[in-house]
C-alpha cells in the first residue's frame, strides 16, 4: 500500500513537471518569435552583470589576446580578438561561435590553432557577448552584410572562415548572400541548418531553456544532452552559455536551411566536420548531403564517429590536426 502511494506520488510529480515544461514551452515560443520591434539585448542590468562575471571568468582560461577592438558595422559594434603565438605569414583563421555562445567557447581549441597561424574571434551580433546590436537585424541578408563588413575591416588580403554550429550556418549564409573575395576557404564544424534540419525533439527541448524562470537544472540538462551526456554543471563555458540563454533575448531572424543549389554554388574549398553522435541533425543524412553537394574539387567531409555536437571540446587536438591538414593542402 505504501509502495503504491509512493509510486502514485512519483507519477503525479512527473505529470506536474511535464505540464510545467509544456507551459514554459508555449511561453518560450512566444517570447522567441513575438516581434516587438526591439533589438537583441540583455533583459535587465542584473542579468547583464551576471553574464559579464561569467564571461570574464571564462576568458581567463584563454591565451592572452594580442589585440582586441570594437568594430563598427551597419548593425552594431562587434567585439573582435586576435590571438597569435608567433609571427607568421600564414593566412589567418576567423572563428564564428555557436548559438548563445561567444569567444570564450574556443578555450579548448585556441592554444592548438594559434601554433600555426593568427586566429581572429568575434562575438556575434544578436547573441550574448560583448557585441552590441544597434540597428535591428531583420533578414538573413542583414546577417551576411555585417559579417562581410567585419571581414573587410580586418584588412587581411585572405582569410579562412571557420564556423561551429550556428556559426557554420552564418559562414555559409555569408557566401551565399555576398561576394567576399577575402574568404579562401570554409571550415564547417557541426553546422546547423546547412546539411540537415534540426530534429523536432531538439527544437522542443530548446524552447523552455530560453525562458528565464525555468530552473537552471533544465538548461544544464539540455546542454548535457547536446554535449553527449557530459557533466556541465560547474563547467565555466557551460555556465556562460546557460547565463546567456537566461539573461539575453535574441531577436535574430530564424535561420533558413541552406539549399542543395546554394551548397553547390560555393566556389571555395570547404571542409565539413561532423559528429557521428550529434543530436542537432541526422549524422548519416548530413554526411551524405555534404558529400553530394560540396562540389568544389578540394572540398572534404570528415566524420568523427564518437563525437557529439560538442566536438570542439571532446576532440580538440584531433580537430586542430584535421583543420591544419586541410589548410596545408590549400596553401603553398
Amino acid at each position: 500500500m505504501v509502495t503504491e502511494k509512493k509510486q502514485r506520488r512519483k507519477i503525479t510529480k512527473r505529470w506536474y513537471l511535464l505540464i510545467f515544461i509544456l507551459i514554459a514551452s508555449v511561453v518560450g515560443y512566444f517570447s522567441l518569435f513575438y516581434d516587438d520591434g526591439s533589438v537583441s539585448s540583455f533583459i535587465d542590468n542584473e542579468g547583464e552583470q551576471e553574464f559579464m562575471e561569467a564571461y570574464n571568468e571564462a576568458m581567463s582560461y584563454l591565451p592572452e589576446p594580442a589585440e582586441e577592438v570594437l568594430l563598427t558595422t551597419s548593425f552594431g559594434q562587434v567585439k573582435l580578438y586576435k590571438f597569435q603565438a608567433s609571427e607568421t605569414e600564414r593566412t589567418p583563421l576567423l572563428l564564428l561561435p555557436g548559438k548563445s555562445a561567444s569567444t570564450p567557447m574556443w578555450e579548448a581549441n585556441l592554444q592548438d590553432l594559434i601554433q600555426e597561424r593568427p586566429v581572429y574571434t568575434i562575438d556575434l551580433i544578436g547573441e550574448p557577448g560583448l557585441s552590441v546590436e544597434n540597428a535591428r537585424i531583420q533578414t538573413i541578408q542583414d546577417q551576411a552584410i555585417w559579417l562581410k563588413e567585419v571581414i573587410t575591416l580586418l584588412d587581411e588580403e585572405e582569410i579562412h572562415l571557420l564556423g561551429l554550429s550556428f556559426g557554420g550556418w552564418s559562414a555559409v549564409n555569408l557566401l551565399v548572400q555576398e561576394e567576399v573575395p577575402q574568404v579562401e576557404s570554409l571550415i564547417l564544424v557541426e553546422p546547423v541548418y546547412v546539411f540537415d534540419t534540426i530534429p523536432l525533439k531538439m527544437v522542443l527541448v530548446s524552447i523552455p531553456a530560453t525562458v528565464p524562470f525555468i530552473p537552471k537544472s533544465i538548461r544544464d540538462r539540455m546542454l548535457s544532452y547536446i554535449s553527449g551526456g557530459a557533466e556541465v554543471e560547474d563547467e565555466p563555458i557551460a555556465r556562460l552559455i546557460e547565463t546567456g540563454m537566461r539573461s539575453f533575448k535574441s531577436k535574430l531572424p530564424m535561420p533558413q536551411k541552406i539549399s542543395k543549389e546554394e551548397l553547390e554554388s560555393l566556389t571555395v574549398p570547404t571542409l565539413a566536420i561532423l559528429g557521428g553522435k550529434s543530436t542537432m541533425h541526422n549524422p548519416d543524412k548530413a554526411f551524405a548531403a555534404a558529400e553530394a553537394n560540396l562540389t568544389h574539387p578540394q572540398s572534404e567531409v570528415v566524420l568523427f564517429a564518437g563525437a557529439s555536437h560538442a566536438i570542439n571540446g571532446e576532440y580538440p587536438k584531433e580537430l586542430a590536426e584535421c583543420i591544419q591538414m586541410f589548410l596545408t593542402r590549400l596553401e603553398p
